[in-house]
C-alpha cells in the first residue's frame, strides 16, 4: 500500500475506487487510464470526489505492481482526499476489500464507485451517502428499460418480467462496520458478487434504493468509450455537475 494522506475524520465520508481492471474488452491502454477530456479517466472520477464537501477520504485500488506509477500520476493532480494507493486483487471485490483496510478508523461511512463511470453528479453522491445515514446501506440503480427474454443456441425463449428489475449502478455504499463483516463473510463463504451491496444483503442488512441515472453508464466497449467522449464536453458545462443540492 501507498499512503498518500492520513488525516482521518469521522464525520466525512470515504469513497473506494476499484481501478485495477484490465480493460480488456475495450482492448488496448486500460480504460481508466485513457484521456477524456483533459485528464485520464481515473482523475476525472476522483475530481468529482475531490470537490464533494462530503467526502474526506479516497483510497484506489491499481493494478497489481502499479500502486506506485499512480500513485506518482495522482500526485501531480494536488488530490487533498487522496488516502492511498493499494494493490488491487484478482477480481473487483478483492480491490475492493484492500482499498476498504486503507480506510481511516474513525470513518463510519463508506461508498464504492466504479473508476470507469465519470458520469455521476455530485447530487446522487450526496443522495447516496445520506441514504446510508439513514438506512445503513444504499446504491444507485435505475429501472430496466429494454424489453428481457432469455435465449440460447439461436433461439429466444421466454420473456423476463421488468416491472421489478433494476440495473446497478455505483455509488454504492453501506456503514464501514456492514461492509467490513460483508467481505469477511465472503471471503470465508468463497463467495465472489458482482456489487458490494450484494454482500451486505447476503448478511441480512437491507439495501436502500435511490434513483440514479442513465447517463451514469459504466464505459465497457468501444461503443461506450466513443459515447464518452461524445457526451463529455456538455458534461463539463453542466452547472448541475457539481452541485450537491440538486
Amino acid at each position: 500500500m501507498t499512503s498518500v494522506t492520513e488525516s482521518p475524520t469521522p464525520d466525512r465520508v470515504a469513497v473506494l475506487v476499484p481501478a485495477a481492471g484490465q480493460g480488456r474488452r475495450l482492448g488496448g491502454t486500460p480504460k481508466q487510464f485513457r484521456t477524456l477530456g483533459e485528464h485520464p479517466l481515473l482523475v476525472q472520477v476522483l475530481l468529482l470526489f475531490e470537490q464533494h464537501p462530503a467526502v474526506g477520504h479516497v483510497v484506489v485500488a491499481a493494478p497489481s505492481g502499479r500502486e506506485g506509477k499512480v500513485t506518482d500520476r495522482l500526485r501531480t493532480e494536488g488530490l487533498s482526499t487522496l488516502t492511498a494507493v493499494v494493490r488491487g486483487g484478482e477480481h473487483r471485490q478483492a480491490s475492493v476489500r484492500h482499498a476498504l483496510r486503507a480506510v481511516p478508523d474513525p470513518v463510519d461511512t463508506v461508498l464504492v464507485h466504479d473508476a470507469a463511470r465519470p458520469f455521476v453528479s455530485a447530487a446522487q453522491v450526496q443522495a447516496v451517502v445520506q441514504a446510508i445515514r439513514e438506512h445503513g446501506a444504499a446504491a444507485l440503480a435505475v429501472p430496466v428499460a429494454d424489453t428481457l427474454r432469455r435465449g440460447g443456441d439461436g433461439a429466444f425463449g421466454d420473456t423476463i418480467p421488468r416491472d421489478d428489475l433494476y440495473r446497478m449502478q455505483t455509488p454504492q455504499g453501506a456503514r464501514r462496520a456492514w461492509l467490513e463483516e460483508a467481505h469477511r463473510q465472503a471471503v470465508a463463504d468463497d463467495i465472489v458478487a458482482t456489487d458490494d451491496v450484494a454482500l451486505v444483503q447476503r448478511i441480512g442488512h437491507d439495501v436502500h434504493r435511490v434513483s440514479g441515472s442513465r447517463r451514469n453508464f459504466k464505459i465497457t466497449t468501444p461503443e461506450d468509450w466513443a459515447l464518452a467522449q461524445h457526451l463529455w464536453p456538455a458534461w463539463t458545462d453542466d452547472p448541475d455537475r457539481l452541485d450537491d443540492s440538486a
